[in-house]
């Protein structure tokens, strides 16, 4: 929103984590607040260290918020601060939507979703009964994990370096994963046959951020046909995609799972009885603005 219509009934919001300085999500957030005409404005809020979250939430609490993002790497201790979490986030042990009501707060995951909407939007990619390799075992990938087994994926092959981490996000599933064969593997001989028989590859690690990370995964296990969709959404091609149009392999970037995941927080945040859906098309063209802006 413009700052001149700041004012005393103005309601935040905001995203926590560390470090946060390459967020887009003001951008993205104050675009749609704007069109959808609400008094709302976004902030980061940067917290340097974990035993500062309580402060924050408890702030939360008692100032004038709707609700706040929280991204690395307070995904997981925040639950603990919440005084409810919706089931998809309990199955992914991680919270990315904290929603503010009445002083309580509530903790929702909408990764999982914003992914699944991406994947349609940007790939024409559903799910249902598809072999997906996922890198990784954080918060991001938890909510990925939960998200395929409810869209009705075939196999969900968990691909990380420390496999106990992988074994711990599954067994969040017990008796849950439905008709979702779900394995974890190391980045070995296994991991390449998951991918060489895959539909999809997911990375959810933060390897790609950051100038210089190694990939995560090795490009020889890239093929033709395969759907490989990066997290990362800063830079917007990252190593991995880059790599995979080279054999071509479809590539999609995370800036789409970044709209949608704000998207429906906004949606959660809103107590309009009449709802409207936030703006995505409005909050990509501010991201991506953002993102060019940042790559000059």
């Amino acid at each position: 929103m413009a700052l001149s219509r700041i004012s005393g009934t103005t309601r935040l919001a905001g995203v926590t984590g560390w470090p946060i300085g390459h967020t887009l999500s003001p951008a993205m957030h104050n675009a749609a607040y704007e069109q959808m005409g609400l008094d709302w404005l976004y902030l980061p809020l940067p917290v340097e260290h974990v035993r500062y979250l309580p402060a924050l939430t408890e702030a939360l609490r008692v100032l004038p918020f709707v609700g706040m993002n929280v991204t690395m790497p307070y995904k997981e201790p925040v639950m603990d601060l919440c005084d409810e979490v919706a089931t998809v986030a309990e199955l992914a042990g991680a919270v990315n939507t904290l929603h503010v009501s009445d002083g309580r707060l509530i903790g929702y995951n909408t990764d999982g979703r914003g992914l699944v909407e991406s994947l349609a939007q940007d790939a024409d990619f559903t799910p249902k009964d598809a072999r997906i390799v996922l890198l990784g075992a954080g918060g991001a990938a938890a909510a990925a994990l939960v998200a395929f087994v409810l869209e009705g994926a075939m196999s969900v092959t968990v691909v990380n370096r420390t496999l106990a981490n992988a074994e711990t996000m599954i067994a969040r599933l017990s008796g849950r994963t439905r008709e979702t064969a779900v394995c974890a593997v190391r980045p070995d001989a296994e991991a390449e046959e998951a991918v060489a028989a895959a539909d999809l590859v997911v990375n959810a690690t933060s390897l790609g951020m950051r100038s210089g990370d190694a990939l995560p995964m090795p490009a020889t296990w890239l093929h033709e046909g395969l759907l490989v969709a990066d997290m990362v959404y800063r830079p917007a091609v990252t190593p991995l995609l880059a790599e995979a149009a080279l054999v071509g392999a479809r590539a999609v970037g995370g800036l789409g799972m970044l709209v949608a995941q704000g998207a429906t927080s906004i949606e959660t945040w809103n107590d309009d009885d009449a709802r409207p859906r936030a703006p995505r098309e409005t909050m990509r063209a501010a991201a991506a603005a953002a993102v060019a802006a940042w790559e000059l």
